[in-house]
């Protein structure tokens, strides 16, 4: 087929809206500000009008997508705006905030697979993005529908989140970007410091809670209920919408192709949800024929969803999340449940965890790979190893991890574990630096022992 001009404007009036995820009547507005079903409570997300998407051809939105990938012309060389029909086409051009996210690396990760028995495996670097998780992907849609709303008329005094590090980072970026003020809630001392420096040093509003994460959100609920600040956590499904497009372009990476498994890891589970949205818009539009299978791979110290897998989903219990090296999905009572459980029942998921030496010793095995992996995709990638030695994936599968965030957002996790100071981690893959003087025959003598492996 002839290629579509990518600067046309689209000839159909694609819409979305909000809607309960149980199914009560009703529409509401991407520029209400609604968060919960006001019937029944439960969480909404963003439904699209898909007998206006299906006028068009599979063909047709894959060949469009491939043209705007990574290109020049605003704001298609973000890979979500990219996407803007599927994923929100209430945003004007003038009022997008983007910093030309996704499009990120789908890493072959032969020598990893080779020697854990699989000969497909791939890691979708997530975190090679402009705040170093992928946090950006959804940001850049709601912070976009917020300027837009702004545009509007509707007064919004300031955005803000619960975070356990890198929400609140893609937050502040992203209202900097946009000239809007940004108040971010962190559980004190329970972040990295590149984590607690980000929203810093863009501006935004800082407030160490001495908490956890769940006391945060509770918190910062009540607070944007009361002032009309506007939510940006996970629970406010825009920012869904944002990161289904990394089951998008990892399809469009293997050329359209669907894997057979994708391994994430789960805190407050909006990301597990966003998955399924992504591969099921493509199947419903004949994009894709098939679905791929998800695991979801949490800290064993932060592992609700993980005790309800292993009861069939039949209930479910939020549990006081303890101190883990995964920072980022230490949440015990994650806002997303309900569509989470969903997701994994409609794609034969499974759920496993990790314990903090299994996490650990799996990101500083990947590392020697090649990787250099933050702790979340260490449980995401032990969750694989376990998965694999059981038999429950395959070694003729093609698999593919979702590495959430950049490792070097880590660097104290990185130290902490080659010099042996992690609590309750052996540190397997220890390596470090060999103090040697300055003379030649003892610098050769180091070097030629450790390469032929002597100690």
């Amino acid at each position: 087929m002839q290629a579509q001009d990518i600067h046309a404007v689209p000839p159909d009036p694609y819409r979305a809206w909000f809607q309960c995820i149980a199914g009560c009547p009703g529409r509401y507005s991407l520029k209400e500000i609604i968060y919960e079903c006001p019937r029944c409570g439960n969480l909404l997300e963003v439904r699209h009008d898909l007998d206006l998407l299906r006028k068009k051809t599979p063909e047709y939105w894959k060949d469009l997508f491939d043209q705007r990938l990574m290109r020049t012309q605003w704001p298609y060389g973000s890979s979500v705006w990219g996407k803007r029909e599927m994923v929100c086409p209430e945003v004007e051009d003038a009022n997008v905030v983007s910093t030309l996210e996704g499009g990120s690396n789908l890493f072959w990760a032969e020598r990893l697979g080779n020697e854990i028995g699989v000969r497909d495996l791939w890691v979708k670097l997530c975190g090679n993005s402009h705040t170093g998780s992928f946090k950006d992907l959804g940001m850049t849609v709601l912070v976009s529908m917020v300027r837009q709303m702004i545009s509007g008329g509707v007064e919004i005094p300031a955005v803000a989140c619960a975070s356990t590090g890198d929400t609140s980072a893609a937050l502040a970026a992203y209202c900097a970007v946009a000239d809007i003020r940004a108040v971010v809630f962190l559980p004190r001392n329970k972040v990295s410091t590149a984590q607690l420096i980000q929203p810093i040093a863009h501006g935004a509003v800082t407030l160490a809670i001495d908490s956890d994460f769940d006391g945060c959100m509770a918190l910062v609920r009540e607070l944007c209920t009361r002032h009309d600040i506007y939510l940006a956590n996970s629970m406010n499904s825009l920012r869904v919408e944002g990161q289904k497009t990394v089951s998008i372009e990892l399809v469009q990476q293997f050329d359209w192709q669907v894997p057979d498994w994708v391994v994430i890891p789960g805190g407050n589970l909006g990301n597990v949800s966003a998955l399924g949205k992504g591969f099921q818009l493509m199947r419903e539009l004949g994009m894709i024929s098939k679905l791929p299978r998800i695991a979801c791979a949490q800290a064993q110290r932060a592992n609700p969803l993980y005790l309800s897998y292993l009861k069939g989903f039949d209930d479910f219990e939020p549990v006081q999340a303890r101190p883990t090296l995964a920072s980022a999905i230490q949440i015990g009572n994650p806002v997303s449940i309900e569509k989470a459980i969903r997701t994994l029942k409609d794609f034969d998921g499974v759920v496993e965890q990790a314990t903090e030496a299994e996490l650990a010793d799996a990101a500083a095995r990947a590392d020697r790979t090649g990787l250099f992996n933050c702790p979340h995709t260490g449980v995401a990638l032990a969750a694989l190893f376990k998965l694999v030695e059981r038999g429950v994936i395959h070694k003729r599968e093609r698999v593919v991890v979702i590495s959430t965030a950049n490792g070097l957002k880590f660097p104290e996790f990185k130290i902490q574990y080659h010099e042996e100071r992690l609590p309750e981690v052996a540190s397997r893959y220890r390596n470090t630096p060999i103090d040697v003087p300055a003379d030649y025959d003892k610098v050769r003598d180091a070097v030629l022992r450790a390469i032929e492996g002597r100690s």
